[in-house]
């Protein structure tokens, strides 16, 4: 059985089918101390919509940063500008069409570093999957669908690339067993021994996606 707490406090209990009622219960309040902790750091997270706009983007799976430039335009668009330089042009009054084009930003630059990433990891694990979709998602990092499409959240680009790697794997490894049984598991560890570990990393990963990425204001 596993607990995760994601942004906004929702609580996700994952539990074999099985299981029995009590059991759940008990595994519940054994993890309740720090089920309320998660709840409450989430809750203590200031207003997306009230952060100012980002002055420096950090995308670790990239290892990159960039310093944000915001000048007056017609409309609100991204451009790089050398190598840690972003200009981001528009109306900064008007902050919800500010905050889009930064998303936009970002799906692109995880579509630019995903797509070959998962192609990669496929190739080295030696399994398939038929086709990649990006998400922006606030509860999930990444799914595997019957027909084996991969769902890849785009906010995996704020995480380490050992934790990104691993979610790749977790995601390709569903092609084989669409489950979390003992076979599932075993062959995770046989392509990432350390997944326990990276699986920790990536549920805290929340921490790491700022604000901007999720607020859906209104001009």
């Amino acid at each position: 059985m596993t607990v995760r707490v994601y942004p906004g406090g929702r609580v996700e209990i994952t539990v074999p089918i099985s299981t029995r009622p009590e059991v759940v219960e008990a595994f519940v309040a054994r993890h309740r101390r720090w089920i309320d902790s998660k709840v409450a750091a989430f809750s203590s997270r200031p207003n997306p919509a009230l952060e100012p706009l980002p002055e420096r983007i950090a995308l670790q799976a990239l290892g990159r940063e960039w310093n944000v430039t915001y000048l007056p335009g017609s409309r609100s668009v991204v451009r790089p500008r050398g190598g840690d330089e972003l200009e981001v042009r528009g109306d900064v009054q008007r902050q919800a069409d500010t905050r889009q084009a930064l998303r936009s930003w970002l799906v692109e630059e995880a579509r630019s570093a995903l797509e070959p990433w998962l192609a990669s990891v496929a190739t080295s694990c030696e399994l398939s999957y038929q086709r990649l979709q990006l998400r922006r998602q606030r509860t999930r990092w990444g799914s595997c669908s019957r027909s084996g499409t991969i769902s890849l959240n785009v906010c995996l680009l704020f995480q380490p690339p050992p934790v990104v790697r691993y979610l790749l794997v977790h995601e390709l490894c569903h092609t084989r067993h669409m489950n979390h049984s003992s076979r599932y598991w075993k062959l995770v560890a046989e392509h990432e021994p350390d997944y326990e570990q990276l699986d920790r990393a990536l549920t805290r990963g929340w921490q790491h996606v700022p604000g901007w990425v999720y607020t859906e204001d209104r001009p």
